[in-house]
């Protein structure tokens, strides 16, 4: 008596069986794969509206400060991206938003001047009194900026900010500036290489999405350059 057929005929039903299993978890895993693409794109696309949204807020309201994001100086003159962001304060400034204009930023190796002494400098040339301009010779990038303008102003018992920046760079910066504890919002400027054209807008809607999903993964700064043709 031989039970080799018997044998045989097992393994004829169990390999489709196998087969079925192996074609359900390759089913599933492609679902999740293209869910979790799906999510993820979902996240990218909802960060850079909010990104676009932000960046169309304007808000003057009454402030302790007026802080001016910094960026590129040669020699201590503001580099075009600066000089925009310092006008759009002096504005603010003159139509009374705060009595305190803080300029950020360090200097790169090489440099003579901090961004916050080139913007400062730029102000005083503009007509704001040098006794009402905080210089904050601190920060190599908008997170470290924030948080030195952030233990400066409690030095100075302020709790309150308006921040001037490009348009695209507003949620990011509005966005450390409150987890510092600050009470802030965004009055960005008008002018200047990042609102130019249509495709320095799409640049910098893409480049500040990214930056700002690193700051919520990393919690670390993501400044990406760019240059007045982008």
């Amino acid at each position: 008596m031989t039970f080799a057929p018997a044998r045989d005929d097992e393994r004829r039903n169990t390999a489709p069986r196998r087969r079925g299993v192996v074609s359900s978890i390759a089913l599933w895993a492609t679902r999740l794969l293209l869910g979790a693409l799906l999510v993820a794109l979902l996240i990218v696309a909802g960060t850079a509206v909010r990104v676009w949204q932000v960046a169309r807020i304007d808000d003057w309201a009454p402030a302790d400060a007026i802080v001016v994001l910094g960026a590129a100086q040669y020699s201590g003159t503001p580099s075009s991206v600066f000089e925009a962001r310092l006008e759009q304060a002096a504005n603010l400034y003159r139509e009374g938003v705060a009595p305190t204009v803080i300029t950020v930023g360090g200097k790169q190796i090489g440099d003579e001047y901090t961004e916050a002494a080139s913007g400062k400098n730029y102000l005083i040339e503009a007509g704001i009194p040098a006794e009402n301009i905080v210089a904050v010779e601190e920060g190599s990038d908008t997170l470290r900026s924030i948080e030195a303008v952030h233990t400066e102003m409690a030095a100075r018992d302020m709790n309150s900010a308006v921040l001037v920046s490009d348009p695209w760079h507003s949620l990011r910066t509005r966005t450390m500036a409150r987890d510092t504890g600050l009470d802030a919002w965004t009055a960005p400027t008008r002018q200047g290489p990042a609102v130019f054209t249509r495709e320095s807008q799409l640049h910098g809607i893409a480049r500040e999405t990214a930056a700002l999903l690193w700051y919520q993964i990393a919690h670390s700064s993501a400044d990406f350059s760019y240059t007045a043709a982008q």
